[in-house]
């Protein structure tokens, strides 16, 4: 029997694929007829969405995340890592058959990464087995990206949100493929547009124009703050009533998986706390510089240590 909690104060909600990551470090990632060897393997609970709920969890936040995972071995490591990062796991959902999520990634000395994606029972989300009673109260409801059917069930879900609840969104690559119309229930509906460059282009359909321009369009379109990921070149932001741009931090490179999910928990803590735009966006750096310092979210940081680097900052 599952239980609801509809007593929770939860501030952010994520909705998102539950994967477990089995992260290779290779020597270098091949394209074809290459060959490389494996010097280490890993196996982390991840998700985009887990990942920003996780982070945000450490960072103090009271948070949540509706998923579905198996019962099976990947299922209780994602569980058991939602809930001693104190995450609630009123949300998840169980399935009796099928397995849960994989991500296969290969990362090279440089820490970058290619993904490969087993979905496992993420596809299979039915609007009837998530309470909306759960969600009524979250401050922010954060979308990811699924690779199949779960994608309608997220546009079903926002008939059922509070008017007052803000929908974060980090459409990542697989969405963007979609194109912007097939994308535009959830788009008309998001508050905060968390995107990293390419995909920016690739949703405007403009490989040309500069990043104010193309976020000019989605501001007149309706979305009230729009945050543009450069990698390692820092951050683009811009909401109706200010610009900014934010450098990266410098830093030891280990792996750059979750980089702009441990973002986006830097930066949803800081909008929590009504920060301005360009000191979301260094706090939103500053996390993902610890974050990829270490494999999967071992390197993520605590309130603690963000309260230390207040006192620099």
């Amino acid at each position: 029997m599952e239980i609801y909690d509809n007593d929770l104060n939860v501030e952010i909600v994520g909705f998102g694929a539950l994967n477990v990551d089995k992260l290779y470090s290779v020597d270098k990632i091949v394209s074809h007829d290459e060959e490389s060897f494996i010097k280490s393997e890993t196996d982390t609970p991840g998700g985009s969405a887990a990942n920003t709920i996780v982070g945000l969890s450490r960072l103090g936040c009271s948070t949540s995340i509706i998923g579905k995972i198996a019962e099976d071995e990947d299922g209780d490591l994602i569980e058991y890592n939602l809930a001693i990062n104190g995450v609630f796991t009123n949300n998840l959902i169980y399935s009796e058959t099928g397995a849960t999520g994989k991500c296969l990634g290969f990362v090279d000395n440089n820490g970058e990464r290619c993904l490969y994606i087993d979905p496992g029972v993420n596809d299979d989300i039915k609007i009837g087995e998530i309470n909306p009673l759960n969600i009524m109260r979250c401050k922010i409801m954060h979308y990811t990206s699924f690779v199949g059917d779960s994608f309608n069930t997220q546009i079903e879900l926002l008939e059922k949100l509070n008017k007052e609840t803000l929908l974060s969104f980090d459409p990542g690559m697989l969405y963007v493929e979609k194109g912007f119309d097939e994308l535009k229930p959830i788009l008309e509906r998001t508050d905060i547009l968390l995107i990293n460059e390419n995909e920016l282009r690739l949703l405007c359909n403009n490989s040309n124009a500069d990043l104010k321009e193309l976020c000019t369009g989605l501001l007149d379109f309706g979305i009230d703050t729009i945050v543009v990921k450069q990698g390692s070149k820092g951050v683009f932001a811009v909401n109706n009533t200010e610009e900014c741009f934010a450098s990266a931090y410098e830093c030891e490179v280990v792996d750059t998986t979750g980089a702009g999910d441990s973002f986006n928990s830097g930066f949803l803590y800081s909008f929590l706390k009504d920060y301005g735009l360009e000191k979301s966006c260094k706090i939103g750096n500053w996390v993902a510089s610890r974050a990829i310092q270490g494999f999967g979210m071992e390197k993520f940081p605590t309130s603690k240590e963000l309260e230390d680097f207040f006192q620099v900052y």
